[in-house]
């Protein structure tokens, strides 16, 4: 008889799995008010050979959290000194403990419904220009693909610019990128969704001096933002409805924390 575990594996096992990281590399492309990414081996093959010829290797990194494809936690933003549900910032962080409220640590691993919208594709572009104001087009983009945002879902808005992620000064283009606007993100929030993300490196519509977004999505409705994900394979083979799956590292106080997420479809 066939166990529910078995049944699991088999379904699984017979979807596509699609990879929607960017990958880590010295001089990867950051946000200028987030650390860079470093690399180092701390230890080489042959600098220490054990008596039966083996030998290993290892290394050190350091890295901010909201570097390359990353889930911000509620508490990462902030609007008149509260947080998402009210709380009092002040007394909710410090630089040691980091955040006490909505960190990064308390988000459970996320295997959720995903939904992509295709902004770029539905343009007939490969990518959308740097100045693009994301609105009424997540709606018109719903309607072409033939699905529904539910209740839970995680949103990917397409924009083309993960294809420039190793193109640093590119895909960085002096903190200026295309996004949604507040009016699109309150569409979002109207929808209940769990989270939002997209392929560029700050979400929303950028430079902006209020981070509108941000502060709508993270503080005032509790949605988590996923950013610099690579969204091209889901795109070209037009898979439009997945299983997201996703995890943070359990960094106790963290504001955000880097991700490997994927896409399971059938």
């Amino acid at each position: 008889m066939e166990t529910k575990i078995q049944s699991l594996l088999d379904s699984i096992s017979s979807s596509r799995v699609y990879d929607l990281g960017q990958p880590y590399f010295v001089g990867m492309p950051h946000h200028p008010s987030h650390p860079p990414f470093l690399f180092s081996l701390t230890k080489m093959h042959g600098d220490y050979v054990m008596p039966n010829g083996g030998s290993s290797t290892s290394e050190a990194l350091a890295l901010g959290g909201h570097l390359g494809t990353h889930i911000d936690a509620l508490c990462h933003f902030s609007c008149g000194g509260k947080l998402h549900g009210g709380h009092d910032v002040a007394s909710a962080q410090s630089y040691s403990g980091g955040m006490q409220e909505h960190s990064i640590d308390t988000l459970a691993p996320i295997v959720r419904r995903g939904v992509l919208l295709d902004i770029a594709g539905h343009q007939n572009v490969t990518s959308l220009p740097t100045d693009f104001e994301i609105t009424e087009h997540m709606e018109a983009s719903v309607g072409t693909c033939g699905i529904e945002i539910k209740s839970g879902d995680i949103v990917l808005l397409r924009t083309g610019w993960g294809a420039f992620f190793s193109d640093v000064p590119r895909f960085e283009s002096q903190m200026r990128t295309p996004g949604p606007a507040e009016k699109a993100a309150r569409w979002l929030s109207s929808k209940g969704i769990f989270g939002a993300g997209s392929d560029t490196i700050s979400f929303e519509l950028v430079p902006s001096r209020t981070m509108p977004v941000h502060v709508h999505l993270l503080v005032e409705s509790g949605i988590h933002i996923i950013e610099c994900l690579n969204l091209e394979q889901l795109a070209a083979e037009h898979v439009y409805e997945f299983v997201f799956v996703a995890s943070p590292l359990k960094i106790r106080g963290g504001t955000g924390s880097p991700i490997r997420p994927f896409a399971l479809a059938v």
